[in-house]
């Protein structure tokens, strides 16, 4: 039974709409190099059965399908839903998508033999919930697998940036808590054993420079997009030179080209047996 109070209410559907904006499924181009290593260290199995929480237009799910897994996923965007749908199809790949939210996963308990979420879940506003969803669905003897970005990688840096100009509801974890070893490993304590915690890089590569980088991401992602929206034209002016800036201090590419990494926190657990 839904007895979400009216203030969370009206929040999520923020957040819904805030990930509608732009197309994440043009911006994650740039992250399949990425995602590709991080499931190719999870040596799934044909055959399994894969949640796939908070998927987007299936960046991470598609390949899954692809290598015989038995996947689902399920993403509080219904554009991006749609888009994943589509791929899907275009493909002949038999993956069910769901729109849905991280808090109130529709399926059975112990539904799934693999529970993954690349950079996904953490961004659902009560991070308690989500770890009681994550373990519900899970089979005993299951794995949890996430990526999170951290406080101090590139990307917590630019959440940071983006929090000076348009503050996020002080009433909600910081998303960059999944992040953080120790608040990880008491979210999931109580429900999962065999933590293996692992700060890893994830590689970004764009063939244009940082000014462009920053239209892209203003176009395409949504929270860059929500930001920049909301604000007058001299501080979008002097968002775009802070963000410029800081790519500019991360890039390790030549003239004309962006490469720079972001840390982020792997988390993989096995769910405790009853």
């Amino acid at each position: 039974m839904n007895t979400m109070i009216p203030e969370m209410a009206a929040l999520k559907s923020r957040l819904r709409a805030m990930w509608m904006l732009g197309d994440y499924a043009e911006f994650a181009k740039y992250l399949e190099p990425g995602a590709l290593e991080f499931l190719a260290r999870l040596q799934i199995a044909p055959g399994t059965r894969v949640l796939d929480v908070a998927c987007g237009a299936g960046q991470v799910t598609l390949p899954m399908a692809r290598a015989g897994a038995l996947v689902t996923g399920i993403d509080i965007a219904a554009n991006l839903i749609d888009k994943a749908r589509a791929r899907a199809v275009q493909e002949n790949l038999a993956i069910r998508f769901d729109e849905g939210d991280t808090e109130e996963l529709p399926y059975a308990d112990a539904s799934f033999e693999l529970v993954i979420s690349l950079i996904g879940a953490m961004f659902a506003p009560q991070p308690e919930r989500v770890a009681a969803e994550l373990a519900r669905v899970c089979k005993p003897g299951g794995r949890l697998a996430m990526a999170n970005w951290t406080p101090d990688g590139f990307i917590g840096q630019l959440f940071k940036l983006n929090a000076r100009f348009l503050p996020p509801p002080a009433h909600v974890p910081a998303p960059v808590l999944w992040g953080d070893p120790l608040t990880v490993s008491q979210r999931l304590g109580a429900d999962f054993s065999n933590l293996q915690l692992t700060k890893r890089m994830y590689p970004f590569q764009y063939p244009f420079p940082p000014s462009k980088v920053v239209e892209f991401w203003r176009t395409y992602y949504g929270p860059t997009h929500r930001t920049f929206a909301a604000l007058n034209a001299p501080e979008q002016d002097l968002l775009r030179r802070e963000f410029e800036t800081l790519l500019a201090a991360h890039n390790r590419a030549s003239e004309g080209m962006t490469c720079f990494e972001s840390e982020y926190l792997q988390v993989i657990a096995t769910r405790a047996k009853k």
